[in-house]
């Protein structure tokens, strides 16, 4: 009896804490660090893993690196073997909090917020800042948002003859619909 008490309670308590969560296997990241005059470069992951804790604003992310593909196989090929190094780095991720999320004021009109946490790309971890909006519909919470981020501050070296055609500053979106846990 006490066997089927502590089970009923873990499967509760399980139920109660999962209840303010909400995650994405599909969440979109795409990034651009086209330059004019030169060939788009610009890649896109239609399969981020995102998980939001709604009560405490907190929100973690990962894409495996091969995941971002490009309009190009030999661009996403270089991208793969000589800039993001996958086999060394298979995976990037990013962990922060949502400033000021207050769940109860949540609507389907778009609020602006800040995310503050922690990117780690290439092995490198650097705090970083994003505007994101949000907004609920239909039971799931709605992000979009995006930040600029530089190679060199993830010690990603860019070969001499290509960094005419790659930007110093690559803008990186992100586009999540979380759905309740």
């Amino acid at each position: 009896m006490k066997k089927i008490i502590l089970i009923s309670a873990s499967l509760l308590f399980t139920g109660y804490a999962s209840a303010q969560k909400y995650s994405s296997k599909t969440g979109k990241v795409t990034f651009e660090a086209s330059v004019p005059l030169f060939e788009d470069v610009y890649a896109q992951d239609d399969n981020n893993l995102v998980v939001f804790n709604s009560d405490t604003g907190e929100i973690a992310s990962v894409s495996a690196v091969k995941n971002f593909h490009f309009k190009t196989k030999l661009m996403e090929e270089h991208f793969n073997e000589s800039y993001a190094e996958t086999a060394k780095y298979p995976k990037t991720t990013f962990k922060g909090k949502i400033i000021s999320f207050d769940k109860t004021k949540l609507t389907a009109s778009p609020q602006k917020y800040t995310i503050q946490g922690s990117l780690n790309f290439h092995g490198v971890d650097k705090a970083v800042a994003s505007a994101v909006t949000i907004y609920a519909k239909d039971g799931k919470i709605y992000m979009q948002g995006n930040f600029i981020a530089r190679p060199a501050d993830y010690k990603v070296t860019i070969p001499k003859m290509v960094t005419k055609k790659i930007a110093e500053s690559i803008n990186v979106e992100y586009n999540y619909i979380l759905i309740k846990q």
